[in-house]
């Protein structure tokens, strides 16, 4: 039996091919730059704001 191509099909299609691994690549790069040792300061600088008394 042929597959019918219906825009359901072809849209389901695109996300699992296309958009999945172009966000799970996002996701991976967001961690690799929140751990990177040279972003530690930053993080750590940013991370005593809310106990800071101004």
């Amino acid at each position: 039996m042929k597959a019918i191509l219906t825009v359901h099909n072809l849209a389901s299609h695109l996300v699992t091919s296309v958009w999945t691994p172009i966000f799970v690549g996002l996701f991976v790069a967001i961690v690799i730059y929140a751990l990177w040792p040279r972003n530690q300061a930053a993080f750590d600088e940013a991370s005593r704001i809310p106990l800071r008394e101004e």
